[in-house]
């Protein structure tokens, strides 16, 4: 049944006559959902587009390609773990490999703020060159434009990516199953932490560090276990919250996460907890999610432990069938609460 006509399928309809954008629209929650679902695919729409992944899929001339896009406006531009430099890498590059893509290039955008110093500009472009040779995927061409003084606030950077999809492959959030198991690669909300502790400046015995990393061995290493991968995600802005509610709705199933499976780092559960916020909703750059076939779960899991970037893996819920689309979580109480989208943004430029 179709929603009202002031109505869309994720709460009241945009007030595209005088509503006017606010930070929660590019938080990842909710309200930018319903921003793309309203706006930008109503009139942007197109077969490739309406996948609704991190990435399209488009035909090439020798195979499949996968194409996805990604803008930065971090702030600090520098943090524990990295900067806006090679965070602008591993934002694609992650993009690209949540799609089951093998990068081959990336490109990049500059917006320059009148005044901002030379020196950081020459460290941010150090650090993105380091990335992209330490991930095996070049940044084949790019674009530089300078707004005037106090028309920006020192860089933005936009990367765009292209990768192939072998033969196969084929991954999406349309894909999770009722019985399917839920993995993440690590710990939840060290990037966003560590983002809010530099911004203000705050003092840990143990520092956060970004996890900040490109996934693309990660999901290789993944794909070669032979499990069937049904949906990859990387669960940036919104958390892993958020990127369940999203997967939950596009597959129709609802998912039940398990709250002791959780791995969080004390330091990352302290300053939650300090702050008032939720480590599920708070970002990652370096942690993949994967559902997969239930058989097929031991073998994805010690995959993914196998891995670096995996050691911590930890199974976390399964996928059930649910009219409604919704994610809970069995807490450690033995009880059961809804895991809603993100309504908000309490973690604003966190990449």
């Amino acid at each position: 049944m179709p929603a009202p006509k002031n109505r869309s399928s994720l709460g009241r309809a945009l007030d595209l006559k005088q509503g006017r954008i606010d930070l929660a629209h590019g938080s990842g929650g909710r309200a930018m959902a319903q921003l793309i679902e309203e706006l930008f695919a109503r009139h942007l729409d197109n077969p490739f587009l309406a996948q609704g992944d991190d990435g399209a899929v488009l035909p090439g001339a020798d195979g499949r390609l996968v194409m996805a896009t990604d803008s930065h406006v971090i702030s600090p531009l520098f943090f524990p773990g990295g900067d806006i430099g090679s965070l602008s890498v591993h934002g694609t590059l992650n993009d690209l490999a949540v799609m089951g893509a093998r990068p081959l290039w990336l490109s990049a955008a500059f917006i320059l703020e009148e005044g901002f110093p030379l020196a950081d500009l020459a460290r941010i472009v150090e650090s993105m060159g380091e990335a992209s040779r330490a991930a095996g995927v070049p940044i084949v061409t790019g674009d530089t434009k300078v707004v005037e003084r106090g028309k920006g606030d020192g860089v933005f950077i936009t990367t765009t990516g292209v990768g192939s999809l072998p033969p196969g492959r084929d991954v999406s959030g349309r894909h999770a199953r009722p019985g399917d198991v839920v993995l993440i690669s690590g710990t939840l909300g060290d990037h966003g932490m560590a983002i809010m502790a530099a911004r203000e400046n705050l003092g840990f015995e143990t520092p956060i560090v970004s996890d900040s990393a490109a996934l693309h061995g990660l999901t290789e290493a993944l794909f070669a276990s032979g499990a069937r991968v049904h949906t990859l995600r990387d669960p940036t802005r919104g958390g892993v919250a958020t990127t369940l509610n999203e997967i939950a709705r596009q597959s129709g199933v609802g998912i039940v996460l398990d709250e002791a499976a959780l791995p969080i780092n004390p330091a990352v559960a302290a300053t939650c907890e300090f702050l008032g916020l939720d480590p599920l909703y708070v970002a990652n750059e370096g942690k993949l999610l994967a559902i997969v076939a239930p058989d097929d779960a031991d073998a994805a899991l010690a995959a993914l432990r196998a891995h670096p970037l995996g050691a911590r893996a930890a199974r976390i819920g399964t996928v059930q069938a649910d009219t409604h689309r919704f994610v809970q979580m069995t807490t450690t109480l033995g009880g059961r609460r809804i895991v809603d989208w993100l309504n908000g943004d309490p973690l604003p430029r966190i990449c």
